[in-house]
């Protein structure tokens, strides 16, 4: 199988499908929020380019040549349409499980949230001291700093979202796992034994599951940042009998 035969199997068929049930809930602002998620796909593609060259430069990952179109510095032309995919795919999940109307931010601790991913990206850095920590150490050390910003910026504001945050990360993970493990299977690219810990879940490489984990979170966090703006801490409101507390909606965007 080559890798853009991997695209029209593994990710086209649920993207349109989940075009097609966003489409039909027929909320306007589901509808202009997925301007948003085009916009996530644009930052991950720039973000993530010069990090997989390095992978690849590296020897971590590599590809059939008999598998790819041809490539753009060191990566195939086909991972730059997956950098872009695969925020499309998650983005989309996403908007099909928002609610029209967005509750109330939920108290939580946004400081614990920020210190685990914060340790997450200093054991990223003490990972590449060694070569078999390469490709963990650099997925970490370029995921965790960005989740926790996110995190720090708007904890609470996600933790109000928690069950569409959690189930958002979760399913197309879970999904891009079962996928990853098929292209490995079938050769159409390669994990390097050197630069890896040996750990796997069946055929997936520890790092691997790892990778698309965290790259998912990314997306998902990205996209609340912009869909729920209005979950943000503000100043209490003045008290008043006519007042009545209302949820909060998408913004129009």
């Amino acid at each position: 199988m080559s890798y853009a035969a991997f695209h029209a199997i593994f990710l086209v068929p649920p993207l349109l499908a989940l075009g097609w049930l966003v489409g039909r809930r027929r909320h306007p602002a589901h509808r202009r929020a997925g301007r948003f998620v085009l916009l996530t796909a644009a930052i991950a593609l720039l973000y993530t380019t010069p990090w997989d060259n390095y992978l690849v430069w590296r020897g971590v990952w590599s590809y059939g040549a008999d598998r790819v179109l041809g490539t753009i510095g060191y990566v195939p032309v086909e991972e730059y349409l997956f950098f872009l995919l695969q925020p499309l795919l998650t983005g989309l999940w996403l908007l099909y499980l928002m609610p029209p109307h967005i509750p109330s931010a939920a108290p939580c601790s946004h400081r614990v949230g920020t210190l685990g991913y914060t340790a997450l990206a200093l054991l990223g850095v003490a990972l590449l001291r060694w070569e078999a920590g390469t490709y963990l150490g650099l997925i970490l050390a370029w995921a965790a700093p960005v989740l926790a910003l996110q995190w720090g910026y708007a904890g609470r504001s996600i933790w109000g979202l928690r069950r569409v945050w959690v189930l958002g990360a979760a399913v197309p993970t879970l999904y891009l796992w079962a996928a990853d493990a098929v292209a490995l299977r079938l050769g159409i690219w390669r994990i390097s034994e050197i630069h890896t810990l040996g750990p796997a879940l069946g055929p997936l490489p520890l790092e691997e599951a790892v990778f698309f984990a965290l790259t998912n979170l990314l997306v998902v966090q990205g996209l609340l940042l912009f869909l729920a703006p209005r979950l943000l801490p503000a100043p209490p409101a003045p008290a008043s009998a006519d007042l009545r507390a209302r949820p909060a909606t998408l913004p129009d965007g």
